[in-house]
């Protein structure tokens, strides 16, 4: 019994060494693009980054959407030469209620330059089509540059993608066209909306109304219904420590 105790509690040690260290040290840098949920203004991405030891780049502006996230790439300012170097995945949290997928043979065939016509038709599932080709080709890309760690190897850059979903289910179109996108093109999902503790599909026992209510800023109607839409902000607030527990939690499993 005393040995299993002390094999419990060397185990306790070592897990907290892990969560203190950064995930046995690694110092893993992650870029985010986003709008008003993934602002730095919310902390759940920072406090994701803080838990697991990385790097938090917070490219996410108030009021931009997946084509601006297209207009960044073409300028450079999402991220630099040296970023693109050292980052280890790119996360989108591009959320607006839009259909993201079209369809299974959107883009075939085209490249990332013949993509960017999306700026033109403001088509959002032609802008996440872009972004997808365009960090996938920069990453190949590197295995020519003679002054990237990459140069001559077969495959570039390792590219992990991580696309996310809204932070509670009532965005219907969004969620269930971005699961159907990251099956197309088998990227990793991180479920908000699946694991952020409460659903649309019931009322709160005592208020009567949609759950997400108690816990934003403001609200708005989908489908005749009225949710939060905005979650309340700042660090010590739940739903930001639930989001970057969520993130975190999917992100060791992604990261090497």
């Amino acid at each position: 019994m005393q040995t299993m105790k002390l094999r419990y509690l060397i185990a306790l040690v070592a897990l907290s060494l892990v969560y203190a260290t950064g995930a046995c040290g690694q110092n893993y840098t992650l870029v985010l693009t986003g709008a008003s949920f993934a602002s730095p203004s919310n902390t759940w991405f920072e406090t994701g980054c803080e838990r697991i030891g990385a790097t938090p780049v917070n490219r996410a502006v108030g009021g931009q959407s997946i084509l601006s996230t297209v207009k960044m790439m073409l300028d450079g300012t999402l991220y630099s030469k040296e970023e693109l170097e050292r980052m280890d995945a790119l996360v989108i949290m591009q959320v607006h209620d839009k259909d993201v997928y079209g369809s299974e043979d959107l883009g075939k065939g085209r490249s990332w330059e013949e993509c960017a016509s999306c700026l033109k038709t403001g088509n959002y599932a032609e802008g996440f089509d872009f972004v997808i080709k365009r960090y996938l080709s920069d990453c190949y890309n590197l295995r020519n540059d003679p002054d990237s760690k990459y140069y001559g190897t077969r495959s570039g850059k390792p590219a992990l993608i991580v696309l996310c979903t809204h932070w509670h289910d009532a965005r219907t179109v969004y969620n269930g066209s971005v699961r159907k996108l990251a099956a197309k093109w088998g990227l990793p999902l991180v479920e908000f909306d699946a694991n952020i503790g409460f659903s649309g599909r019931v009322e709160h026992p005592v208020t009567g109304g949609q759950m997400s209510l108690i816990y934003a800023d403001d609200t708005q109607e989908v489908n005749g219904v009225r949710v939060g839409w905005h979650p309340l902000r700042g660090k010590d607030q739940y739903i930001q420590r639930r989001m970057a527990a969520i993130f975190a939690s999917r992100m060791l499993q992604l990261l090497p």
